[in-house]
C-alpha cells in the first residue's frame, strides 16, 4: 500500500489520465467560492486531462472540462484513486 503523503496531494502533482476524489480546499474566501462555483466540491471525482509540468492544466470535473492556473490547482487537495 502507498504511504498516506502520496496518496494525499494537491492536484497539480496528478498526472494525465489518473483520477483522484477531492478532499478539500485550501485558500481564501474568494478562492474557494470560485472553485467550488466550478464544481470543486468534496467527494467529486476528477480526471487529470493535460498537466505538462508548467502551464495552465486541463481537469475533468462532473462530466465538463475546467482549465485552471497551476496556482489554484495547488490549492485544491485530493487523493488518488489505488491502482
Amino acid at each position: 500500500m502507498e504511504p498516506l503523503n502520496k496518496m494525499v496531494c494537491p492536484l497539480v502533482h496528478i498526472k494525465p489520465g489518473e483520477r483522484a476524489r477531492m478532499v478539500g480546499l485550501r485558500g481564501g474566501k474568494w478562492l474557494v467560492g470560485r472553485l467550488t462555483s466550478l464544481g470543486f466540491t468534496p467527494g467529486v471525482e476528477l480526471t487529470m486531462v493535460q498537466n505538462f509540468g508548467r502551464g495552465p492544466l486541463i481537469v475533468s470535473v462532473r462530466d465538463t472540462r475546467v482549465a485552471l492556473g497551476r496556482g489554484e490547482a495547488a490549492h485544491i487537495i485530493v487523493q488518488r484513486n489505488g491502482s
